[in-house]
């Protein structure tokens, strides 16, 4: 199941000015490979940031969006964004699904 997961923080904890951010951040890739496989994440599909708007986009492939959320918080993202989790779907997919109803 696919879910995007949009973090925001502030300005004043953006890594590119806060050191403890800057620091959580550079570990981000590194401590989600590490948690992927016993958290149940199957895949991270993209992980995108827009720098000035202070927010980051993860679209995650997973069994649940409970895993993702122990996931956030155990790399640090949790820390230093607030964290919305939510359900999306393949744009295609729901088109097809629509046709058919």
């Amino acid at each position: 199941m696919l879910f995007g997961v949009l973090a925001v923080h502030s300005p004043e904890l953006c890594p590119l000015h806060n050191k403890n951010s800057k620091k959580i951040f550079l570990e981000i890739q590194r401590k989600i490979k590490a948690n992927q496989r016993k958290l149940n994440i199957l895949k991270i599909v993209g992980f995108y940031v827009s720098v000035l708007e202070h927010q980051w986009v993860i679209i995650v492939d997973a069994k649940n969006a409970h895993d993702i959320e122990q996931l956030c918080i155990n790399v640090g993202i949790s820390a230093i964004s607030t964290v919305k989790i939510v359900p999306i779907n393949d744009f295609n997919k729901v088109v097809t699904k629509m046709q058919s109803i």
